[in-house]
């Protein structure tokens, strides 16, 4: 019985007497012995990592010492592979049990009808080397490697096909087996690859981390082009059609059990990539032209440079990161400063290369960026989480921010004309989106509280003007009222036209990120 040969074989695989209905009919329709083992659901990671010729399925390179050896050896002594397929197949058909042997006879020349040899000749030491290879080139710091792997999305529609191919034997038998439990080829390509790749790279623990086009005929619904795609073929739309299509809908487009493959799959590149490294810190601005991010207007650069800019090249090259993603406690305009304790910000660093900082290293880093350039200088600059990203934006609009404006009045004023305001709180506006973010803002009438208030008389027609507001205020619109579309503003309240010349954010109170002691 198979379940007996194969559990005399040193365990190699975990099969049981169950089973032997659904290996039958995969190794008849042309499944590689690991495939086997996959629509088995065996999760035993050992028996993948058994190599191929030493699974079901697999020829011996000479017959006809394979058969003389089957007849001499002893059951408890296993014959080789190719004897051992055929006493397993005692109790198949004989159109299966002949159409086993024709694919047999190729040894190790017939691709699996499932996987498309990505189980068989792309698992082993040749392509863990290739991986090795890619991640030494790429002269990384890291600690431990994720494997991951891209398959094409045919796959998907020939293990359906496959799986319906069973399905009425399991049925048939009483099986509890459901699609679901199948193992993916993913899962069974990493227990395989884990190993030989962190032997490769002398010892790095390696973790996991888990033709299409006549499924559009059947489910049109699934493949819709977009804009950003370059296929509309992509896996999870194939999967998502799978589980919409009936089966008989789909054996109407395609052959149960797959067709035999003239090719296999073959691996076009191996990419490495770093996860990324996040940098957060707080900055001053003391330039009043420059902007946040680069300022680009009809395809046109207006401004030499930017506080992004500023920032992030040294921490590019320090890191030999890819690339960025920058984001801030909100934004100011490119005529107003940041000063006080700086604007909290932070940094998505893509593919970096070095990951490893010291508190020192970041300290000198950070005398890098202010060295470079008297417009910004930067502060608290750390290595933080993913996770305590998320606290720059926790409640923004409940947080405070402090200005100082320096105001001009139509009309002549004294002293004790703007006096007042130091006694208004918790003043409410209803701020319409201002004219000049209209094209990248939506329209809306948003509520926002100016906490208090404070003036100190310049001149007959200029005072500064402090505010503590609710952030995600505009300042300048309740300083000259944005044509009325802030209400109430300033113009309102002193009775005169008033127009904003200055502007500087004095404080954002973000508690984020944590000071570093100097």
């Amino acid at each position: 019985m198979l379940v007996v040969l194969l559990l005399q074989a040193a365990v190699m695989l975990p099969l049981k007497e169950k089973d032997k209905p659904i290996i039958q009919k995969l190794l008849a329709a042309g499944c590689c012995a690991r495939c086997v083992l996959r629509f088995c659901c065996v999760s035993v990671q050992a028996a993948y990592r058994q190599p191929p010729e030493d699974s079901v399925g697999q020829d011996s390179t000479d017959e006809n010492k394979s058969q003389d050896t089957a007849a001499s050896q002893a059951p408890e002594d296993p014959p080789n592979k190719r004897a051992k397929l055929e006493l397993s197949m005692a109790g198949a058909e004989p159109e299966e049990e002949a159409a086993t042997a024709v694919r047999l006879k190729d040894g190790n020349a017939h691709v699996c009808v499932v996987c498309l040899g990505i189980l068989q000749e792309l698992c082993g030491s040749i392509q863990a080397l290739k991986v090795s290879e890619a991640v030494k080139a790429g002269n990384y710091e890291f600690d431990t490697l994720v494997l991951s792997l891209s398959l094409p999305a045919q796959l998907c529609v020939r293990e359906h096909s496959c799986w319906l191919h069973v399905k009425k034997e399991v049925r048939e038998k009483g099986l509890v087996l459901n699609k679901d439990d199948v193992i993916q080829v993913k899962e069974a390509f990493k227990w395989i690859m884990q190993g030989m790749v962190a032997k490769e790279l002398g010892g790095v623990a390696v973790v996991t981390k888990v033709s299409c086009t006549q499924l559009a005929t059947a489910c049109p619904d699934c493949f819709k082009p977009t804009k950003n795609k370059q296929s509309v073929f992509t896996r999870m739309a194939v999967v998502k059609a799978l589980e919409k299509i009936p089966d008989a809908k789909f054996l109407k487009h395609y052959p149960c059990p797959p067709r035999q493959p003239s090719s296999s799959c073959s691996p076009r590149e191996v990419q490495c990539l770093h996860v990324s490294v996040f940098v957060a810190g707080r900055y001053n601005k003391f330039c009043r032209s420059l902007p946040q991010t680069p300022w680009v207007i009809d395809g046109e650069r207006r401004m030499e440079s930017s506080v992004e800019e500023l920032i992030a090249a040294p921490i590019l090259s320090a890191f030999r990161a890819d690339g960025f993603n920058f984001s801030s406690s909100g934004r100011e305009d490119v005529d107003v400063r940041t000063l006080g304790n700086g604007r909290p910000f932070a940094m998505e660093l893509l593919n970096p290369h070095k990951s490893r900082f010291s508190k020192v290293q970041m300290k000198q880093l950070q005398e890098t960026i202010n060295e470079s350039s008297d417009k910004i200088k930067v502060r608290d600059l750390q290595i933080v989480t993913r996770e305590a990203m998320g606290r720059m934006k926790e409640g923004e609009e409940e947080k405070t921010k402090s200005y100082t404006a320096l105001v001009w009045t139509q009309k002549t004023i004294q002293r004790e004309d703007i006096s007042f305001i130091d006694n208004i709180k918790d003043l409410t506006l209803n701020q319409k989106t201002p004219l000049r973010v209209l094209h990248r803002r939506a329209l809306a009438v948003r509520q926002r509280t100016i906490h208090s208030m404070s003036t100190r008389f310049l001149d007959s027609h200029h005072f500064y003007l402090g505010l503590k507001t609710q952030a995600g205020t505009y300042i300048k619109e309740f300083v000259h009222g944005d044509f009325g579309r802030t209400n109430p503003n300033l113009c309102q309240l002193l009775k005169t036209d008033t127009d904003i010349l200055e502007l500087d954010v004095e404080s954002v109170d973000v508690d984020w990120p944590p000071p570093v002691p100097e």
